[in-house]
């Protein structure tokens, strides 16, 4: 797919972010080649699902060299600290979003094992196969509200690589059988290596410091962020919204003096069973109990869900931080956890960084990524997206979006060209760059046409050395 002009929904996206860009920081306003720019890169990741400046060239049909993206990239002084945050801003007043609940969950990018020029690399626990791999582990902030979800923040996470070597070799010491006080003591963290809960944390901050008027009802993530530290911490930037999160069944509970594990406590009783409405869609069958204990690992008293669907067998415990909502809200608002799923396979699929991005460096990832997620806001500004959530009629996937663009575009190349004043040379310039960026042939590593074939028959002056 080939784009000329950028499409026009992409022209009032960027104009939006300028304006939004003025209005928190007027001296970092976009100059009209940092706006032309940005547009382009949109577009390519709209048409080649990349980020790859290579594609983009041959795309835009050479609108930019390779060079010339690269550079833009790296030495333009686009605010990219604040770009992403403005971009939600402007999202946040074309709908008058005014609360929702924010969702947290992290996701690998599986990268080369001979990669090392790429920023934040290590090994990443490959939940499919149960072995590792090296690539980089992301943070995402969700927003969700009552008529659309979208991102607000992202971190890299990076484990602390002392912890790791010392983990590493723990283990093969407790393996040999070496009591712990012969084996090397845990080195302390280093702050500079934030946990994945820290780095959550560090983001919902992030978002009520841009967007202080935002009310928040909840916030769900999983069973990784189920800590003292996260739940506490979240609830006092946010008083009045309820923390949720999972926690193991062999977590201990107080109850009447006695320490029990939270499954054995919720085995004393009979659970109900009850249809509930699953993220506003169809009723499901659904057994529960509650009951607010006083859980240990974290010293206080919190909201504790024994939660099983039908068909599974086992309870999964939900754990909340307000002790004053009903059970079903709870267990409701956490449903919706599953959106932040749903968004991360729509951004590994058609929103280009998970396919290919290259770019070396932490600016590379930091910045190649804003650029994808800025496509993502971009896709809200679509007419049709547009219509449909103003009419309150379910909204686009992000995959037939992309179909329509290319569509449209198609029809504007069509509407520019036969409105040109010569349009056969610019034809014959398309056909030209054609030829020369895509028509060109490789050489193929099948066929032996061109390479020296060799000589397979037997040797005259070794029959008597055969017959010997």
């Amino acid at each position: 797919m080939f784009f000329g002009k950028p499409l026009p929904f992409i022209e009032n996206f960027i104009g939006a972010l300028d304006d939004g860009i003025g209005e928190f920081k007027p001296g970092a306003r976009l100059t009209r080649i940092q706006k032309r720019w940005l547009m382009f890169c949109i577009m390519g990741i709209l048409f080649t699902n990349s980020v790859c400046w290579a594609r983009f060239e041959r795309a835009g049909m050479g609108q930019y060299s390779m060079a010339a993206i690269s550079w833009m990239f790296r030495h333009s002084k686009i605010p990219w600290e604040i770009l992403l945050h403005m971009s939600v801003r402007v999202i946040l007043r074309t709908y008058g979003i005014a609360d929702g609940i924010l969702l947290i969950d992290d996701t690998g990018k599986k990268r080369s094992k001979s990669a090392y020029k790429i920023a934040r690399l290590h090994k990443i626990k490959d939940k499919s196969t149960g072995g590792f791999f090296n690539g980089q582990c992301i943070v995402f902030l969700v927003l969700a509200t009552p008529r659309i979800t979208f991102p607000v923040g992202f971190a890299f996470h990076v484990p602390d690589p002392e912890l790791s070597k010392w983990n590493k070799e723990n283990k093969r010491l407790k393996k040999r059988n070496i009591p712990s006080k012969k084996r090397t003591p845990k080195p302390k963290r280093n702050p500079e290596y934030p946990t994945i809960p820290e780095l959550s944390l560090s983001l919902i901050k992030q978002f009520k410091a841009y967007h202080p008027d935002i009310k928040i009802q909840a916030i769900t993530a999983d069973a990784l962020y189920a800590t003292s530290t996260f739940m506490d911490g979240t609830s006092k930037l946010y008083k009045k919204a309820q923390v949720i999160s999972q926690i193991r069944k062999n977590q201990v509970v107080v109850f009447k003096g006695q320490k029990v594990p939270v499954e054995d406590y919720f085995k004393r009783y009979q659970s109900i069973t009850r249809n509930i409405c699953i993220r506003g869609g169809e009723d499901e069958e659904i057994s529960f109990n509650s009951a607010r204990l006083y859980l240990q690992a974290h010293k206080k008293k919190r909201f504790i869900i024994a939660l099983k669907y039908k068909g599974e067998e086992e309870y999964r415990y939900l754990v909340a931080s307000d002790l004053t909502w009903r059970t079903t809200d709870v267990i409701q608002a956490y449903t919706l956890r599953w959106l932040v799923e749903v968004f991360i396979q729509d951004w590994k699929t058609h929103e280009g960084w998970d396919a290919l991005t290259k770019q070396p460096g932490e600016e590379g990832s930091d910045r190649s990524l804003i650029l994808s997620l800025l496509v993502d806001h971009c896709l809200f500004f679509h007419p049709d997206q547009l219509a449909l959530l103003e009419n309150k009629l379910p909204a686009k996937t992000v995959g037939s979006l992309r179909e329509s663009s290319k569509v449209d575009n198609l029809l504007m190349q069509f509407s520019d060209l036969l409105s040109m004043d010569n349009p056969e040379q610019e034809i014959k310039r398309v056909v030209q760059f054609l030829k020369e960026h895509l028509l060109k042939p490789k050489p193929s590593q099948k066929h032996m046409n061109h390479r020296h074939w060799g000589h397979f028959q037997p040797s005259p002056s070794l029959k008597y050395r055969a017959a010997a």
